[in-house]
């Protein structure tokens, strides 16, 4: 007998919202999650240790929203606002650290350091549209300060989420290869195009070559259009894939609100770990529970 699950295979968190919620706080101004790392740090390390619980074998930063500029119009000082993008790495760390010593297993445990797009900041659902009329030189300025504040705080990994833009992607890469930090690339996609409507082949294909990279693919998008863009993320790319969508569900910018049926089955996991997903979890209305369903699905026994 042996397991579907490889050494290789990382299970993620799910998403730091819903979780959030679920534990009764309103995230609907801008600054979503990223307000409670000044208002309830606490409740962003319980999430932590609930996924951590669940079988997660990473800790996501609550910094996908945040930026000094988004802080500052919430009318904190830029210090300040430096230091909250630092504290959701070492909240992250405390929790990994404290739950690796109190299971002393030795199994491996990652902090991945959010790193959302600049549409995400926008508020306005522009992270699911991509093209945001700018240009690459305030795509960089935007991103650059805030990866640098994310690595002194010392994170595994840089997670480059939720990527809606080729010019988007072109940027992090550049900014990537300057820092020289591990980090995912994972796009947002429909069917198999970016949110902008750009091929998602044309910004995996840019990822080859880049050596800080440890994967490519696709998060926050439906669970049906997961298994194709793993396949084509991996063969374009020559990297191991990643794959955690969201449930389903879409987001209504306008609104603020996730609308449709959800339709994730964490047995997919099984056939994205084949198709070549190194890193495998769930992000938008994914919770502990369907995390702890994913594990088990990919350490399941098979004849």
């Amino acid at each position: 007998m042996t397991t579907s699950m490889t050494p290789a295979v990382v299970v993620l968190d799910g998403g730091l919202s819903n979780a959030l919620a679920e534990r009764g706080h309103d995230l609907s101004d801008e600054l979503w999650t990223a307000r409670l790392l000044r208002d309830a740090p606490g409740e962003i390390a319980a999430v932590h240790r609930a996924y951590f619980d669940a079988g997660a074998q990473v800790a996501t930063t609550a910094s996908y929203q945040a930026s000094v500029a988004g802080f500052e119009r919430w009318g904190m000082a830029r210090t300040a606002a430096e230091a909250l993008i630092r504290r959701s790495v070492t909240i992250a760390r405390e929790v990994r650290d404290d739950v690796a010593e109190s299971a002393g297993d030795g199994a491996v445990r990652l902090v991945a350091a959010s790193v959302g797009p600049y549409g995400a900041v926008l508020a306005d659902g522009s992270e699911y549209r991509g093209r945001y009329g700018v240009s690459r030189a305030v795509l960089r300025d935007f991103h650059a300060p805030r990866i640098e504040l994310l690595a002194s705080a010392q994170p595994d990994l840089l997670a480059l989420e939720t990527i809606p833009d080729l010019d988007e992607v072109s940027v992090l890469l550049e900014l990537v290869d300057e820092f020289a930090l591990p980090a995912w690339l994972s796009c947002t996609i429909s069917g198999d195009r970016l949110r902008d409507g750009r091929p998602a082949t044309d910004a995996f294909a840019l990822a080859a070559g880049h050596q800080a990279l440890v994967a490519v693919g696709v998060n926050c998008c439906a669970p049906g259009d997961v298994l194709p863009a793993v396949r084509t993320a991996t063969t374009a790319s020559g990297k191991p894939g990643i794959a955690y969508p969201n449930s389903g569900e879409t987001w209504d910018g306008e609104a603020r609100r996730w609308v449709g049926e959800a339709g994730f089955d964490p047995a997919l996991a099984v056939a994205w770990a084949d198709a070549g997903s190194m890193f495998i979890g769930g992000c938008c209305r994914i919770g502990p529970s369907a995390i702890a369903e994913i594990a088990r699905e990919l350490r399941r026994p098979i004849e």
